[in-house]
């Protein structure tokens, strides 16, 4: 019985440790792109590109955004510009109007009497309207607040030169100007998300998610899908791009096609938009059920590409099963689940170090400006573990120390009752992390001020409060609570960090 247990508990912790083997394996995977790569597929073209920006009290960023779309270094007659108001109530229409007497040839706009219904009904609306005049050849679908570099367009259309391809994806990198400590967060997460995660997706064959900020498809995909965007849940970007692959053509991410985006500057609107993209996800598992493991599907029901989308979707649960086996263990074998502690922290050392310095080497650039938040992406409590792991038997080291320093009282497995209590809260730390990282996004809700909110956030870690996010959706999901797109706050404030 005592020996079952045991097992069973080594094996949460094992699960727990999964997300981190999932971690590196993409980034092992990254180091092959340099050769299992599509650019030997592309070559210049400039097919007809008819773009899709859908609009709310957009009246901030709108007038820059299509400024710098229509400035890009691409034949203008090939260029399009649908945008798509959803009943905006400031003045969207005035700007945008000022905009079409410039650019008569290049912009139309499409007015939506009843607005609210989110981000795929809009983008339907510009959508229907650009396949009934049959001029386009491609579909770009942006965010009303993106910005391009000036030949991001036309590294993207070149994968297009391959009839295989059905939907081509930009580098999207968070660029506001204020650079709080959010948006560096943010920014460093894009570099592994988007820099190296797609990478290893592109050598794998198959991809996760196109982002709806900077997703380019062709007429005849967007057509084979439907002719319009699923409007089911609230990952519209991801049904298209798992449909995208079921029809047998490629996905691709340009990591050289730079887009710059605003990113919220504050935990509440961060908690707002991951919510709803995680929520998706959970939505995207369950309408697509019937891929995961599934051979006959290709790539998307490959074990690598299961693997690493449910170690990403159930990773709260598994933090908070290696929580549970640790502590379990504590009760059963306390120097064994000792050794088991140091094995998972050695784990994540080897990991922390490897992805850092591979963001280093992705995007450099990025990599300087968010270095700090790099290091304290898990938080300060699991930095300072990570950091006592590097030494061989540090951490027995400051354990003996407790020990000595008891009163002689060996009580608690052979701890006092202070060294008991701070053993079993590390052993809880894979799971308390989460909470701690939550209280960040409550304080800042509640009116706190700030600095307790950002001090919750630097203990808890990034990672964990993303993560926590997750863990919400499951419980929105599980409720059926209403779907409601909550639309992040533009301002124009951002720059091209480049």
């Amino acid at each position: 019985m005592i020996i079952g247990l045991k097992i069973l508990l080594t094996f949460f912790v094992l699960l727990g440790a999964l997300p981190l083997f999932a971690s590196l394996y993409q980034f092992f995977l990254v180091i092959f792109h340099s050769k299992l790569n599509h650019y030997k597929l592309a070559r210049p073209i400039t097919p007809k590109v008819a773009v899709v920006i859908p609009c709310w009290n957009e009246a901030d960023v709108i007038g820059n955004t299509i400024e710098h779309l229509l400035s890009m270094d691409y034949p203008l007659e090939s260029l399009k510009l649908y945008v798509v108001d959803d009943a905006s109530t400031d003045n969207t229409f005035e700007i945008v109007n000022e905009k079409l007497k410039l650019y008569p040839d290049n912009i139309r706009y499409v007015k939506r009497e009843k607005g609210g219904e989110g981000k795929a009904h809009t983008l339907n609306a510009g959508i229907k309207v650009l396949l009934e005049e049959d001029w386009a050849e491609a579909v770009l679908i942006i965010d009303a607040d993106i910005l391009f570099e000036e030949k991001t367009l036309r590294k993207m259309v070149r994968h297009l030169a391959d009839p295989d391809v059905g939907a081509v994806m930009a580098y999207i990198k968070e660029g506001s100007v204020s650079n709080t400590l959010v948006h560096k967060f943010v920014a460093f997460e894009y570099i592994c998300a988007q820099a190296a995660s797609r990478r290893a997706q592109n050598v794998l064959g198959v991809t996760a998610c196109l982002a709806g900020g900077a997703q380019l498809l062709t007429k005849e995909n967007l057509i084979a899908i439907g002719g319009k965007i699923d409007t089911s849940s609230l990952a519209e970007d991801t049904f298209t791009t798992f449909n995208t692959q079921l029809t047998g053509r490629k996905t691709i991410f340009d990591p050289y096609a730079i887009v710059w985006a605003e990113e919220p500057n504050c935990l509440v609107a961060l908690w707002k938009q991951r919510l709803r993209w995680a929520r998706g996800n959970v939505q995207v598992t369950k309408a697509f059920k019937h891929i995961w493991l599934n051979k006959k599907i290709g790539n998307l029901g490959s074990f690598s590409f299961s693997f690493i989308w449910f170690t990403i979707m159930l990773m709260p649960l598994l933090m908070i099963l290696s929580s549970i086996g640790l502590t379990g263990l504590f009760f059963l074998d306390f120097p064994y689940s000792w050794f088991i502690f140091k094995q998972f922290w050695i784990l994540n050392t080897f990991t922390d170090l490897f992805i850092i310095l591979t963001c280093n080497f992705l995007d450099p650039k990025t990599a300087k400006r968010t270095r700090l938040e790099g290091l304290l992406f898990p938080g300060i409590i699991s930095l300072c573990l990570i950091i006592l792991s590097v030494y061989p038997n540090l951490l027995d080291k400051l354990l003996d120390i407790m020990v000595l320093a008891n009163d002689g009282n060996h009580l608690y497995f052979g701890l006092d009752f202070k060294s008991f209590i701070i053993v079993f809260f590390l052993y809880l730390w894979v799971a308390l992390c989460m909470v701690v990282s939550f209280m960040a996004y409550y304080t800042e809700k509640k009116g706190f001020p700030l600095f307790i909110s950002r001090t919750l956030l630097l203990i808890g870690g990034y990672g964990p409060f993303l993560c926590a996010v997750t863990f919400a959706s499951y419980i929105k999901e599980i409720t059926k609570s209403e779907m409601k797109w909550d639309k992040t706050r533009k301002t124009g404030n951002l720059q091209k960090n480049g």
